[in-house]
């Protein structure tokens, strides 16, 4: 595999948020994390970079190491104009479901900060008080978007690592909720713990 010019990377994605800052507007990037797990919340972010940022390495959440996303989360907070989390814990989740979930700990992100334009990772329609740019595979185009998806990231992989502390037979730690083997054994053998998804694993437990 080539090795990725880091410094030509940061460039790339800030040209893409560069279009959207004419005229002084203030531009946030959002994404979330935690769709696809059996458990915990879905956690969402919503980033404002200064516009002079091009933090090498930022970039999707999903290429990088964890310990790479952890050192990049102080990063991004330092360079970070404004930065908002939101999520949906797992009764919203099975209440309404996954897509609504998400799109609500979206605007509870967004309802921390101030924007003129919000670049969103392929979600549409969430309402916000601002031009709302809904961008398919943004964590890989655009700085901000790609910022948001670590902070939400390592925030939810953090929330695991504490869930793993109360319910160590899952190995939340390691799996960070997503349905391994070792982790749906473990949910046939023990049942659910209060943070799974019920609408997620009704096929693995027998009511």
């Amino acid at each position: 595999m080539p090795k990725i010019d880091r410094a030509a990377r940061a460039a790339e994605l800030t040209a893409f948020d560069a279009q959207y800052r004419a005229d002084g507007r203030a531009v946030a990037g959002m994404d979330e994390a935690g769709r696809g797990p059996l458990v915990g919340p879905v956690v969402a972010a919503c980033v404002r970079m200064r516009p002079d940022s091009a933090i090498p390495w930022v970039d999707d959440s999903k290429k990088l190491s964890e310990a790479r996303r952890e050192a990049l989360y102080d990063q991004i907070l330092a360079e970070a104009e404004a930065v908002g989390v939101g999520m949906a814990e797992a009764e919203e989740i099975d209440r309404i479901n996954i897509l609504e979930a998400t799109k609500n700990a979206m605007r509870r992100a967004a309802e921390q900060m101030q924007a003129d334009v919000y670049l969103i990772d392929a979600v549409k329609g969430l309402g916000l008080a601002g031009e709302e740019v809904p961008i398919i595979k943004g964590d890989a185009t655009s700085y901000s978007i790609a910022a948001a998806s670590i902070i939400a990231k390592v925030t939810r992989d953090r929330m695991l690592r504490e869930l793993d502390e109360q319910y160590p037979e899952y190995g939340f730690a390691r799996n960070k909720g997503y349905g391994t083997a070792k982790h749906i054994e473990a949910l046939k053998r023990l049942g659910p713990c209060p943070a799974h998804r019920r609408s997620f694993i009704g096929h693995f437990v027998t009511p």
